[in-house]
């Protein structure tokens, strides 16, 4: 377990490492392929709930081309200057790198979006798949940038860009003959004004099963059933 100051040093770390992750293209599923760390664990360290061992922090650097003890750097809230009361100093510096690693990530992933083909064409599902995986992360990772960065205007801004364009790209790719069923179930629910929540109720799953539904995450054959008649229902 980590005391609360760690919590949030592993937390700010986590997330600039998936911004940066982001930033290159490279995926979980690489890294869990070059047997650096396997997507379970990549996923509750970039989303701070764990800290990678000292070997394995190693490798993750070096394949993000970052220099050696740059993670433990993060973690630590970055050097201290070498003036500046209460640590001001510091938290303004990681506030900054994640702030300006989030917009640079973003900016490519919004990019990719703006360079999507259109929807019948046969390459549009695949890659405006990856695109909202893209999305959904850097969602994540910029609500969290919002508090480091104590409610930056500019964060803000783009936190509403991002969940705007990721709604735009879901109802695209809902329209698509090739749509998923996370995709249907997205533009349904949001349709209706339903909450997770309540749409979980309404189809008779747990919450848990229509975010993983949403996240293109495997759900069982009978949650799948009753999501498609939830799907049905509301847009019929």
């Amino acid at each position: 377990m980590h005391d609360d100051a760690d919590d949030v040093g592993v937390t700010r770390a986590g997330a600039a490492f998936a911004a940066r992750r982001t930033e290159l293209g490279i995926s979980q599923r690489e890294l869990a392929k070059m047997k650096i760390i396997g997507a379970p664990r990549l996923i509750n360290f970039e989303k701070g709930r764990a800290w990678p061992r000292e070997k394995t922090r190693a490798k993750l650097e070096e394949v993000v081309k970052w220099p050696p003890g740059t993670l433990a750097k993060l973690r630590d809230g970055r050097e201290a200057p070498r003036s500046g009361a209460n640590g001001q100093g510091r938290t303004d510096e990681t506030a900054a790198l994640l702030s300006g690693a989030v917009t640079v990530a973003a900016s490519q992933v919004l990019s990719s979006a703006d360079n999507l083909p259109a929807e019948d064409d046969p390459a549009f599902p695949a890659r405006a798949r990856k695109v909202l995986a893209d999305l959904r992360t850097l969602e994540v990772i910029t609500a969290r940038a919002v508090r480091s960065s104590q409610g930056s205007a500019e964060v803000l801004k783009l936190l509403r860009e991002i969940r705007h364009r990721y709604d735009a790209l879901m109802e695209r790719a809902a329209s698509a003959p090739e749509a998923t069923l996370g995709q249907r179930l997205y533009v349904a629910r949001n349709a209706a004004t339903f909450s997770v929540a309540e749409a979980a109720g309404a189809a008779y799953v747990a919450p848990e099963v229509v975010t993983a539904a949403e996240a293109e995450q495997q759900v069982s054959a009978a949650d799948q059933q009753q999501l498609e008649k939830l799907i049905a229902d509301l847009t019929g």
